[in-house]
C-alpha cells in the first residue's frame, strides 16, 4: 500500500502550537483561542493523533534535572548493522532519543538515568555489550539550559499566544522530593497519552481520580513534570535538525547558554563534559539555514567557537516515541529512567 504523506496544514500547525503552550487545555479553551468550535478542534486533533502526525507526552520539569543524570552518547556501529543497533536501543527505557547522524554507521543518542551510578553502569557495562556497537563516547550533561519540550513553533499570533501562556512552576521548599512507584506508573501512561483524563489514569493504576489529580498537580507544582506536544517535523516544515558542538569561555558559559535558548531555532542547549563544553541542537527549515544560523551564532557570541556541526539524517526515536521515516509516531517505549540499568531494556 502506498504511503499517504501530506504536509501539515496551517490549521494543524496552529493547533499544535496551541497545544505546545497548553498541552492539557480543554477543547473549549483551545477553540476559543483558535476561533473554531470545540468539536472541530477535537476532531482535528484526533485525526493528527491517529495518523501519528502529532502527539502529547511528558517532559522533565526543571527541578527533575537536579535529581537525575543525563548524557549525550555518540555510538559507532559495525558496518551494515546500524539498523540492528537502533532496534535494540529503541527498546531501552533509558534511551530517550536516537538520531542517525554523521554517516550511516553513527548514532547520536540522548540518555537519562536515575543517578550518576546508574549512568556509569549503563554506558560502561550495558551499552558496550549490545551487539554490533564498536565504540561509544559519552558526554555528561552538567547543566541544562533548555530541553526539547520548551521548543515552540511560530503559528499563532501574539494575542493568541498570550491567552494560552501559563506561569512557570514555582520552586518549592520540598522540590527535592523523590519520584514514587505510583509516579513512575503514571508517567508511563502519560507518555502514551499526555491528555489522558484523571479518571482514565485512575482506572489503569487502580487508584482514585482524586489521588491522580493531587499527585499530578504536585509534580507540576514542584517542577518535576511538564507536558509537551510534538509532531512530525518533516511534515510541518522543520525537516532539518542540526547539532553543534561548541566551546565557550568557562566564565561566560552561563550567559551564553541562557542567551542561546532565546533563539527560536534552539531545541536543546546544555553544558557538557569533555573537550567541548556546550551542545546546541536546532530545528531548521532547510539545510541552507545551517550555515546562516551558525553565522548568526558567531555574530551574537564571538567568543563561542563551533567545533563540529552534524545534521541529523533521521530521527529514529524522540523522547520515547518510535518514529517512521517521515517523523510520525508509530510506537511508544515509555521512558523509565529509574529502572535498573544492569539489564538494559529488560
Amino acid at each position: 500500500m502506498q504511503d499517504d504523506v501530506k504536509l501539515l496544514s496551517e490549521d494543524d500547525l496552529a493547533l499544535i502550537h496551541a497545544l505546545q503552550l497548553r498541552p492539557r487545555a480543554s477543547w473549549t479553551e483551545l477553540g476559543r483561542v483558535l476561533g473554531v468550535d470545540p468539536v472541530t478542534v477535537a476532531r482535528r486533533w484526533q485525526r493528527l493523533s491517529e495518523r501519528g502526525e502529532a502527539w502529547i507526552g511528558i517532559s522533565p520539569g526543571p527541578a527533575l534535572f537536579d535529581q537525575v543524570c543525563a548524557a549525550y552518547v555518540d555510538i559507532d556501529c559495525a558496518a551494515g548493522r546500524t539498523d540492528d543497533v537502533v532496534a535494540a536501543l529503541a527498546a531501552h527505557p533509558h534511551m530517550l532519543t536516537l538520531e542517525r547522524a554523521g554517516g550511516s554507521n553513527r548514532i547520536f543518542a540522548t540518555v537519562a538515568t536515575g543517578d550518576f551510578a546508574q549512568m556509569s553502569r549503563y554506558t560502561l557495562d550495558v551499552l558496550p555489550a549490545v551487539a554490533h556497537i564498536v565504540a561509544l563516547r559519552t558526554q555528561i550533561v552538567t547543566h541544562w539550559f533548555a530541553e526539547g519540550g520548551s521548543w515552540r513553533i511560530d503559528a499563532l499570533a501574539p494575542g493568541q499566544r498570550e491567552q494560552l501562556r501559563t506561569p512557570p512552576a514555582v520552586a518549592a521548599d520540598d522540590r527535592g522530593r523523590r519520584i514514587t512507584a505510583l509516579d513512575r506508573a503514571m508517567l508511563g501512561e502519560l507518555s502514551r497519552d499526555g491528555r489522558a483524563t484523571h479518571s482514565a489514569l485512575a482506572a489503569t493504576l487502580a487508584t482514585s481520580a482524586s489521588t491522580v489529580k493531587r499527585r499530578l498537580d504536585e509534580l507540576i507544582r514542584l517542577g518535576l513534570l511538564s507536558f509537551r506536544c510534538d509532531f512530525a517535523r518533516p511534515l510541518g516544515g522543520w525537516p532539518v535538525a542540526v547539532t553543534y558542538s561548541a566551546t565557550a569561555p568557562t566564565a561566560a558559559l552561563p550567559d551564553i547558554g541562557y542567551d542561546l535558548i532565546r533563539l527560536p531555532q534552539t531545541r536543546n542547549c546544555a553544558a557538557v563534559s569533555g573537550t567541548h563544553n556546550l551542545i546546541l541542537q536546532a530545528g531548521l527549515h532547510s539545510v541552507a539555514e545551517v550555515t546562516r544560523f551558525e553565522n548568526q551564532l558567531a555574530t551574537l557570541h564571538p567568543a563561542l567557537t563551533i567545533t563540529e556541526r552534524t545534521i541529523t539524517l533521521r530521527h529514529e526515536k524522540l523522547l520515547g516515541r518510535i518514529l517512521d521515516h517521515h517523523g510520525r509516531s508509530r510506537a511508544v517505549v515509555p521512558p523509565d529512567i529509574w529502572r535498573e540499568t544492569d539489564s538494559g531494556s529488560r
